[in-house]
């Protein structure tokens, strides 16, 4: 079941300020378009892939640059170009975070001429990038999520005490009218796509990566069981820069993207 823009918008205010120990307080303004800053892949003038990278709640995109995720992506010579978005919380407090993905992001992208489109999502940034791919079915190349918010913790462990993702039937007990705990176990029925056997042919690759001692750790393990060995990373450590930087650059060279000259 997909998220229509009418009902996104309740689950988007709560869960993002639930992933947040500080609140909703000093939310910056949002704009139309989503501002956007593109670094050129450095070995080619026509790459045709682009990596969408989302941040944190709080984080600016500049900090992709300053904590070194452009220029790891450029000392691979990937022939891709990045594309930091200022996705903040805002977006998601609005509840406008998917249509300003599409309008001013992916839509834009492909008419630009690139073929594939991946999103990298950090905390609330990979809870965007899921629930992007979940409304809008087939437009991603593939999904990295650091440390992503997977919703509230009683509902992994609803998941947790059935044994798991693959055999979790559906949130039990939900309450009638709470909207945020019917959204999140709707986020968690997609996810469950991933546990699938065979494999899914139908959704894009999915590689999570995440810091042992991090937050939100007991629900990523509950997804990281769900996904192939080979696309779930840990890295020591909490919820933070460093973390998510071992993290990418650990899962940078497993990822299907096209190379300059190799």
């Amino acid at each position: 079941m997909s998220f229509t823009s009418s009902k996104l918008r309740s689950l988007l205010a709560v869960a993002a300020c639930a992933a947040l120990t500080a609140g909703c307080a000093g939310l910056r303004p949002t704009q139309v378009p989503m501002a956007v800053a593109v670094d050129k892949s450095t070995c080619t003038a026509q790459a045709d892939t682009l990596l969408v990278l989302l941040p944190g709640a709080y984080s600016h995109p500049d900090e992709f640059v300053r904590e070194g995720f452009v220029q790891a992506v450029q000392e691979r010579r990937l022939a891709v170009d990045v594309m930091r978005v200022d996705a903040h919380l805002g977006y998601y407090n609005r509840g406008t975070i998917i249509d300003r993905l599409h309008d001013d992001v992916i839509g834009p992208a492909r008419e630009r001429g690139y073929r594939a489109v991946w999103i990298v999502g950090i905390s609330v940034g990979g809870f965007g990038g899921l629930i992007y791919e979940e409304a809008r079915p087939g437009e991603l190349a593939g999904l990295v999520v650091l440390a992503p918010y997977l919703g509230d913790r009683v509902l992994s462990s609803d998941i947790a005490n059935a044994g798991g993702l693959a055999r979790w039937q559906g949130a039990l007990g939900a309450t009638p009218g709470d909207e945020r705990s019917q959204r999140e176990a709707r986020l968690w029925k997609w996810l469950k796509g991933y546990a699938a056997t065979p494999a899914p042919t139908d959704r894009p690759p999915l590689f999570l990566g995440y810091g042992t001692e991090d937050r939100f750790a007991f629900s990523h393990r509950l997804l990281a069981a769900a996904l192939p060995a080979d696309r779930v990373f840990t890295t020591p450590g909490g919820h933070d820069w460093p973390e998510w930087m071992r993290l990418w650059r650990a899962i940078l060279p497993t990822l299907p993207l096209p190379s300059c000259g190799r």
